[in-house]
């Protein structure tokens, strides 16, 4: 997939010389420093073994692509895409894996393990987890269907996590829209970013207590939602009751829950998104309805800006050169 480059981006490139490099047109907040033929030399089979692994995982499950893909994005918002969520507690560190957002929900990290250990086997302590979980949300997503790209590399990870930075960073299904605005704009994201990244949820589930405040009094004006369709609230409230059954899945795009495509989008034009935050979408803006539209006619579209959103996410402030360090284990410091 071609992208356009800003000149003062090419010359940074041919600065530093680096050979058939693939960069996206977006720089990180640190200066940047990503390419995508980062292993080439140092681990040349790197990404044929990442693709490997989610491959098996996801034929294994299904469900894990979405969550994989999840993980990238909860990973990037906090701190930058700097493999912090991927940290278990342990002396100073509080893990991520605690907050609100990531809590009973955030999954996929065995298969991380699994991918972190394959790599360690074929080249010690070379590429980062962080790198890892850009490149299984890039497979996670082609393996249903969705568009390719070539995955900037060359993240170090963090020595730290934020619990804090995840309750507070990572948009929650519940937030209002200017909220969940805000949240994307404090990433470097903007409204076009928020509409593309959205569509990840033509895959996966999310709990009854995701989305329980639509069905029932629990909308702050004592209303359900009436932005839901009501044939299918009725069907939702058969499984998402309320009280009890938090834990109850849901596929989020209930038409093609495991293909990614524009089926999410069109949910959201007949009132069917699973998610307030989703629904929001083509509620409460002119410029996101209008994109919510122009993604459910035209797949192409929604490929090429789903791809150049997910580059632009996984440049969010990365650890580079010196910076971090390369964990032996993603879930601890070395």
């Amino acid at each position: 997939m071609a992208y356009q480059y800003s000149i003062s981006f090419l010359i940074f490139v041919s600065l530093l010389a680096l050979p058939n490099s693939c960069f996206s047109h977006y720089t990180s907040n640190n200066g940047g420093g990503l390419y995508s033929q980062f292993y080439e030399h140092s681990c040349p089979k790197a990404l044929e073994i990442v693709k490997s692994v989610v491959s098996k995982a996801v034929a294994k499950e299904a469900r894990m692509a979405a969550s994989l893909l999840r993980l990238h994005f909860h990973d990037c918002f906090v701190q930058g895409c700097d493999g912090s969520v991927l940290l278990d507690s342990s002396g100073s560190i509080v893990s991520e894996k605690q907050s609100n957002p990531n809590k009973n929900s955030a999954r996929g990290f065995d298969v991380v393990d699994d991918i972190k250990s394959a790599l360690e086997k074929e080249c010690p302590q070379t590429v980062s987890c962080a790198d890892i979980l850009a490149l299984a949300a890039r497979d996670s997503t082609v393996l249903d269907g969705g568009p390719s790209w070539e995955v900037p590399l060359g993240r170090r990870d963090s020595r730290s996590a934020s619990l804090s930075g995840s309750n507070n960073n990572i948009p929650a299904p519940n937030n209002t829209f200017q909220t969940i605005v805000t949240k994307f704009k404090r990433q470097g994201l903007d409204v076009v970013d928020l509409v593309a990244l959205s569509g990840s949820h033509t895959i996966g589930n999310a709990r009854c207590t995701s989305f329980r405040q639509r069905l029932y009094n629990q909308s702050g004006n004592g209303q359900p939602d009436h932005f839901l369709d009501q044939s299918f609230a009725v069907q939702l409230r058969k499984r998402c009751p309320r009280s009890g059954g938090d834990q109850n899945l849901f596929f989020l795009d209930n038409v093609s829950p495991t293909k990614f495509d524009t089926n999410y989008y069109k949910n959201l034009m007949a009132s069917k998104g699973l998610l307030n935050s989703d629904q929001v979408l083509f509620t409460k803006s002119q410029q996101t309805m209008d994109l919510v539209k122009k993604y459910a006619e035209n797949g192409e579209l929604f490929f090429k800006q789903f791809a150049k959103s997910m580059i632009k996410m996984g440049n969010i402030s990365p650890l580079t050169r010196t910076s971090g360090e390369i964990r032996k284990n993603c879930r601890k410091l070395n």
